[in-house]
């Protein structure tokens, strides 16, 4: 519980989805502005936990990432007028985020249709920030790296899943189940979004959907704010269930059954005669057999059509995997 402790934020600046946020029409509406104010006094909390803290926060954008701010490296942040209502690392932490995430969005308008956001892109260069930080280099000593201990990542999602992305996120989740570092997500705004929730699930961290999105700093403070050391302590909330469907290989879509190449793992909708990852080819007889177990597809009124197949044992080397 003496130990520092180290978060990498994710924000999800993505202006459309907070453009829905903001509506009226929502039952709890949430700009963007009240957003920011709420995750600016959230931060300054973990900041105010401990003085050995560190942070670091990064922006998905419209087809980018990246780095707002970093507590190793401020050096070259904005001039701070003083102030003795305020205390300066707040303020100065404040006026750099807020700054640099003004300048993106700024670009972002001249922009024509809004691409993808870069989530992947900003869970990774936050990976990549904590084993820096975390592991000692050739001119640093062991004080140093111990500074950056029990490192996590928080990020912020207003975005929707995006079914290209699932390889990628993927690989991230099992490099930071290697480094043990906790994913919490916070979903404020839209749909779950399927694989952030497995990205809470395997590394051990908390995935919430907020029912109550006006109360975002409450649920901020009481549910990530303290550091994984404490968490055996309290009680974290919990996903009550995990989707943990996974998106095929060929057409990049979430699917309920998939078709998996016993060579190296690759999800089909369908089965396939040559597996496009591995170049492994499939005898007919299997595949034969692999069409045969798969269920009837229900008619518009709600019956089968026809009556379904036993499923057979699963073929070599390809074999049917149902979630």
């Amino acid at each position: 519980m003496n130990n520092a402790s180290h978060l990498s934020l994710i924000l999800d600046l993505s202006p459309s989805q907070w453009h829905l946020s903001a509506a009226p029409s929502n039952t709890h509406p949430l700009p963007f502005k009240t957003f920011l104010s709420h995750v600016l006094t959230f931060l300054n909390s973990h900041i105010a936990q401990m003085h050995e803290n560190s942070l670091a926060v990064f922006g998905a954008l419209p087809g980018k990432s990246i780095m707002l701010y970093s507590s190793s490296d401020v050096s070259g942040g904005p001039e701070v007028p003083a102030d003795s209502n305020a205390y300066r690392p707040f303020k100065l932490m404040n006026s750099i985020v807020a700054r640099n995430i003004e300048a993106e969005l700024e670009l972002l308008e001249t922009m024509g249709d809004e691409p993808p956001v870069a989530l992947v892109g900003a869970l990774t260069k936050a990976l990549c920030y904590i084993n820096r930080i975390t592991h000692t280099t050739s001119g640093s000593s062991a004080e140093d790296s111990a500074v950056a201990a029990d490192p996590r990542i928080l990020i912020l999602s207003v975005s929707p899943d995006l079914s290209s992305s699932y390889i990628p996120i993927m690989n991230s989740i099992f490099s930071a189940q290697k480094n043990k570092i906790i994913i919490d997500v916070c979903k404020v705004y839209g749909a779950d979004t399927v694989f952030l929730q497995q990205a809470a699930h395997l590394t051990g961290g908390s995935y919430i959907d907020l029912e109550r999105r006006d109360a975002l700093l409450q649920y901020l403070v009481m549910s990530f704010l303290p550091p994984p050391t404490m968490r055996q302590f309290i009680a974290v909330p919990k996903q009550d269930k995990v989707d943990f469907r996974a998106a095929c290989f060929c057409h990049k879509n979430i699917v309920d059954i998939g078709f998996v190449c016993s060579v190296c793992l690759s999800i089909f909708c369908s089965p396939v005669p040559v597996c496009s990852t591995c170049r492994t080819k499939f005898p007919m007889k299997t595949l034969q057999r692999l069409n045969a177990s798969r269920p009837a597809v229900p008619s518009a009124n709600g019956s089968a059509n026809g009556t379904p197949r036993p499923p057979s044992k699963p073929a070599t080397p390809m074999s049917a995997s149902l979630r």
